[in-house]
């Protein structure tokens, strides 16, 4: 009797969680900035923040796969806003690229802009309207793919899994 209402708290959460996670995305501060070191130090610190996000939803999918029946939606719920946090923070990558180097990316000028860039690099879909022009955009791109094909394809791959398990 209290496991539904325990669901529904736990994807009430989920949901905040996510949408924490995209208002934060809009109003982290990134401004056109010169300086080189402080790009740099930008670029690393977005690229160890993505580096943590799929650490966090490998984890979570070694925890789905050994977890029992009770632990299945939190774990499910917990590996969603762990791959909503990737994209964010991939869109995020592509915005400080994108602003402190406007050659690298075409057609990229907002956080709009990058998340969708983000959203159809990470599903494959790539319609080429935003694309990566320079040497460093094209290098970020190519660990979006890595960690699309890595972190994305096997949780998808999981959540379906456990789905089609329950039926």
């Amino acid at each position: 009797m209290t496991q539904k209402p325990d669901h529904a708290r736990q994807l009430r959460h989920a949901w905040m969680a996510c949408g924490l996670l995209v208002v934060t995305y809009f109003v982290i501060p990134v401004e056109a900035d010169p300086n080189t070191v402080r790009i740099g130090v930008r670029l690393g610190l977005t690229l160890a923040m993505v580096a943590a996000v799929a650490w966090l939803v490998t984890g979570q999918v070694r925890r789905q796969l050994a977890a029992g029946p009770e632990r299945e939606a939190r774990s499910l719920l917990h590996l969603a806003v762990a791959l909503v946090a990737g994209l964010l923070a991939f869109a995020l990558a592509d915005f400080v690229v994108a602003r402190a180097a406007p050659a690298q990316f075409v057609d990229l000028e907002t956080r709009v802009d990058a998340l969708y860039f983000a959203l159809t690099t990470l599903t494959t879909v790539g319609y080429g309207d935003v694309h990566a022009q320079g040497q460093l955009a094209r290098g970020l791109v190519i660990v979006q793919m890595v960690f699309s094909i890595g972190v994305i394809a096997t949780g998808v791959s999981l959540v379906v899994k456990q789905l089609t398990g329950r039926q």
